[in-house]
C-alpha cells in the first residue's frame, strides 16, 4: 500500500494506492474503505493525488503510469479525464493561496496552470524527473514564489513556476530522494525539507534528511536525534546498509513538525523542531508498555507485527493527522503518533477485545492475490481462502468474519485446497515460499530464489490446525494438490505439482509421496508444474508454465499434459498449437476432452518498445479443444495475458474468461455458449481476474478470485 493521502478540506475523505493497480478512497478517515472502479481511476505508487485545499469534492490524480490528470468532483467515485493535461506526471501541486493555480512534474521538467487545470504551459529551468513542488505561502500574489525538487537538485521560481533557477545541492553528487515544504504566514515561516543518497564513506554516515530556513540558499543536515543511519536491507539475502530516507512529509499548518521514513524499516520518526530532534512512533510489541497500535490480525495474532514502510500521509491542514502504510498494513493516527488506529481491519469480536484466535472483519482494504475460493462441501458456512503473502483464512460465518492463522505448516503462499468426499473437516493445501506462480513476477525472474520451499499439510479440524504431511516432496513450492475421490477412506490417493520438480503422488492419504513425472516436460530443463486437474472420468492433466533464460522464452518443456494411469506416464496434448506460456486451464466435467486453455504473450524476453510489443504478442488469449487436444481454437483475446477459464458449476455451457494482467478492459468475461461469444462483466471494480468460485446452493452469484484485489462477491451473469 502506498501514499496515503488526506483531504485537507475533508480529513474524513483519504486516498491510497496499491502496486496491484487498485486505487482506494475512505470518506470515515480510514476506518472503511472502497476500490475505485478502473475505468476511473487506476492506483500509482509514485504520484500522491493533490486535494483541493478548500472544496472537500476536488482532487487530481494520474491516469495510471502514463496517461495524464485526471479530477474528480465528488470526492473519489468517478473521476473525469483533462483533455491537454501533461502525461506521465510524477508530482502534482495546488496552491493553497490561489487554487486556479497548479504545477505538474514529469521527467522532463514542470507544466504550470492558471485555470485549474483547463490550459497548460510548459516551465522553463528545471531538469530532472520532479518528486515534489511548493507554493510558499509566505510570499506575495500574484507571483508566489515557489520550490520544486527534482532528482538531479533543488529549485526556485520567483514566477509562480513559470521560470526556475538551480539552488544550491545539500550534497554534491547526491541524488535528490524526496523534497517536501511548509510555508505559514501566521507562524512566518517558511521551511524546506528534502533527503539526499546516503552512503557510508570511511565509515562515515553522508547524505539523508537536510533543512532550510533561507529559501534555499543553505542546506544543514538533520541527521540527529534517534535518526538511524544504517539499516538491514533484504534482496533475498540481508546487507547492512546506509539508511535512505524516501519518505518525507511536513505541512503549511506547522513547517515545524515534518516526519521521516526509509522503506527497510518498520517505522517513521517525527520532529517537531524543524528536525534538530526526533522520535519513533510505531511500537510494535504488544509487550511492551510503548505498544500504540490498535487491534489487527496480523499484530494480534503474532504479538509483534510491522513490516517495511512504504507509505507515508499527513492532513495539511493538521499536523497531527497522519497516516503509514507498509507492505501489508495501514495506520492513521489523529494525535500525532501517539496511538494508532487498523486502517487495513477490524475486529470482529465485541468492542476492546484483542488477541489471538480471533475473528476480522474486511474493511475494503484488501491489496494482496487470492488463488482460489472454496466454500466447504460439508458445511456451507464455512469458507476459505488460499492467499498470495499472508497464507491462508478460514470463515465460519459465511465469510462475514474471518480467522487468520500463520507458522508451518503454513508458508508465504496457500495455493490450493482439496477436501475429503467423505469426512468432514479433513482437507490437504498446497503451500509455497513462493508467490505469483504462475504470472509475471515469477516468469520474468523478478520473484525467485533457489530456497523457495514448499509442502502439502494436512487438517481433521476443519482448517483449525495442519500438520506438515510433505515426506518424499522436494523442497520445492506446490502449486497444486488434488484427491482421487474413487480411492479408498483413509488411504486416499493424491497428486501434487512441485514447481520445477513435476508432479508426485501419495497412495497414504498424503502421509507419503513418489514422483510420478515419466513423459512430463522437459527434465533438466523445465518441469515447472502447476495446476493440476483430476477429471470425473479419471484422466489427469497438468499444466507446466514458462521458462526464460537470457529474457528469451524456452520453447522445451511448457505446455499441457495428460495421464490416463495415475500419473505413471504423460503425454504432451498441444502439439498442435504450442504455447510457450501456459497459465491456467479448465476440463469440461462432462467430456475430458473438452478443455480451455488460457495463456499469456512470450516471445523476445518482454522487451519494451514497440519490436518487443510485436515479437511479445500473438500467442496470449484462450484457447478450446473439443476432441482431447488433437485441435485447438483460439476463442477470445481480451488482453495480452490471459490467465485462463473457469467453467460454471452450475451451467457447464457457461465459461468465465479471466485477464490477470495487461487487460484491455475488462478482466473478466462471460460466455454462455461455450465460448462462442462473450460479454464483460464490467461491474467488478478490479481488472485483474484469475478464478471463478460457485455456491453449490445459489447459481446467481459468484465468486471472483483477483490477482492483488482479494475476492468479490457479485452476480453471475451481466446486469443491464
Amino acid at each position: 500500500m502506498y501514499l496515503p493521502t488526506f483531504s485537507p478540506a475533508d480529513p474524513n475523505w483519504m486516498l491510497l494506492s496499491c502496486d496491484m493497480s487498485g486505487a482506494y478512497r475512505s470518506l470515515d478517515g480510514g476506518n472503511s474503505w472502497e476500490m475505485i472502479h478502473y475505468r476511473q481511476l487506476t492506483g500509482s505508487t509514485r504520484v500522491r493525488p493533490a486535494f483541493h485545499q478548500t472544496d472537500p469534492n476536488v482532487a487530481y490524480a494520474p491516469a495510471g503510469w502514463r496517461g495524464g490528470l485526471r479530477r474528480t468532483r465528488d470526492k473519489g467515485k468517478t473521476w473525469e479525464e483533462m483533455p491537454g493535461s501533461p502525461s506521465g506526471p510524477s508530482a502534482i501541486a495546488i496552491n493553497p493561496g490561489n487554487t486556479e493555480e497548479m504545477l505538474v512534474g514529469s521527467r522532463r521538467g514542470a507544466f504550470r496552470s492558471a485555470d485549474a487545470g483547463t490550459s497548460w504551459e510548459e516551465s522553463a529551468g528545471l531538469s530532472g524527473q520532479v518528486i515534489g513542488f511548493h507554493f510558499d505561502q509566505t510570499s506575495s500574489p500574484p507571483n508566489f514564489t515557489c520550490y520544486a525538487g527534482t532528482r538531479e537538485g533543488l529549485f526556485r521560481s520567483e514566477d509562480g513556476g513559470k521560470t526556475w533557477r538551480a539552488l544550491s545541492s545539500p550534497a554534491e553528487g547526491k541524488s535528490v530522494l524526496a523534497f517536501a515544504a511548509g510555508s505559514s504566514k501566521e507562524k512566518h515561516a517558511c521551511v524546506l525539507y528534502c533527503t539526499v543518497e546516503a552512503s557510508l564513506e570511511e565509515g562515515a554516515y553522508r547524505g539523508g534528511v537536510f533543512r532550510s530556513t533561507d529559501r534555499g540558499e543553505t542546506w544543514v543536515s538533520v541527521m540527529g536525534g534517534e535518526l538511524p543511519k544504517t539499516v538491514q536491507t533484504w534482496n533475498f539475502v540481508a546487507v547492512e546498509g546506509p539508511a535512505q530516507y524516501q519518505h518525507l512529509v511536513t505541512t503549511d499548518a506547522d513547517p515545524a513538525v515534518v516526519y521521516v521514513a526509509t522503506p527497510w524499516t518498520r517505522n517513521i520518526y517525527r520532529s517537531n523542531d524543524r528536525g534538530d530532534t526526533w522520535r519513533p512512533l510505531l511500537h510494535h510489541d504488544m509487550s511492551s508498555s510503548d505498544f500504540n497500535l490498535g487491534p489487527n490480525y496480523l499484530i494480534d495474532e503474532t504479538g509483534e507485527g510491522g513490516d517495511n514502510v512504504s507509505g507515508l500521509g499527513v492532513n495539511p491542514a493538521n499536523p497531527d493527522q497522519i497516516a503509514v502504510s507498509d507492505w501489508m498494513s495501514c495506520y492513521v493516527s489523529g494525535d500525532g503518533g501517539k496511538t494508532w488506529a487498523s486502517a487495513h481491519t477490524r475486529s470482529g469480536e465485541r468492542a476492546g477485545v484483542r488477541g489471538r484466535g480471533l475473528r476480522w472483519v474486511n474493511n475494503g482494504l484488501v491489496v494482496t492475490t487470492v488463488w482460489h475460493y472454496y466454500l466447504d462441501p460439508f458445511e456451507p458456512n464455512r469458507h476459505y481462502i488460499a492467499y498470495t503473502d499472508i497464507g491462508y483464512a478460514r470463515s465460519t460465518d459465511a465469510g462475514k468474519s474471518w480467522y487468520w492463522h500463520t507458522g508451518r505448516p503454513f508458508r508465504n503462499t496457500t495455493y490450493e485446497i482439496a477436501f475429503d468426499p467423505e469426512t468432514p473437516g479433513k482437507m490437504w493445501a498446497a503451500f509455497a515460499d513462493l508467490h505469483d506462480i504462475p504470472d509475471n513476477n515469477v516468469i520474468s525472474g523478478r520473484h525467485y530464489w533457489d530456497q523457495a520451499g514448499g509442502g502439502v499439510g494436512t487438517s481433521t479440524d476443519f482448517g483449525v490446525t495442519w500438520k506438515d504431511t510433505s515426506q518424499g516432496l522436494p523442497s520445492k513450492p506446490i502449486v497444486s494438490v488434488v484427491v482421487d475421490p474413487r480411492s479408498p477412506k483413509g488411504q486416499r490417493t493424491l497428486y501434487a505439482s512441485a514447481f520445477e520438480e513435476g508432479v508426485y503422488r501419495s497412495t497414504d492419504d498424503g502421509l507419503t509421496w513418489e514422483k510420478k513425472s515419466d513423459g512430463l516436460g522437459a527434465p533438466g530443463v523445465n518441469l515447472r508444474a502447476c495446476r493440476i486437474i483430476l477429471h470425473p472420468d479419471g484422466t489427469l492433466f497438468c499444466l507446466i508454465t514458462a521458462l526464460r533464460k537470457d529474457e528469451q522464452f524456452v520453447a522445451e518443456g511448457p505446455g499441457l499434459y495428460r495421464s490416463r494411469d495415475g500419473g505413471d506416464t504423460w503425454e504432451w496434448i498441444n502439439a498442435s498449437q504450442p504455447l510457450l506460456w501456459p497459465k491456467d486451464f479448465d476440463v469440461d466435467p462432462r467430456d475430458s476432452g473438452v478443455i480451455y486453455l488460457g495463456a499469456a504473450d512470450a516471445g523476445g524476453g518482454g522487451r519494451r518498445g514497440e519490436a518487443g510489443r510485436e515479437r511479445t504478442a500473438g500467442q496470449g488469449g484462450l484457447y478450446k479443444t473439443t476432441d482431447g487436444g488433437k485441435t485447438w481454437t483460439r476463442l477470445a483475446r481480451k488482453g495480452r495475458d490471459c490467465f485462463g477459464a473457469t467453467i460454471s458449476k452450475h451451467h457447464p455451457d457457461w465459461v468465465y474468461l479471466c485477464i490477470a494482467e495487461g487487460a484491455d478492459d475488462s478482466g473478466l468475461w462471460l460466455s454462455k455458449d461455450a465460448g462462442k461469444t462473450w460479454t464483460a462483466l464490467a461491474d467488478l471494480p478490479f481488472r485483474n481476474a484469475q478464478r471463478v468460485a460457485f455456491d453449490p446452493a445459489d447459481d446467481s452469484i459468484i465468486y471472483v478470485c483477483t490477482f492483488g484485489g482479494s475476492v468479490w462477491k457479485g452476480p453471475a451473469e451481466w446486469r443491464t
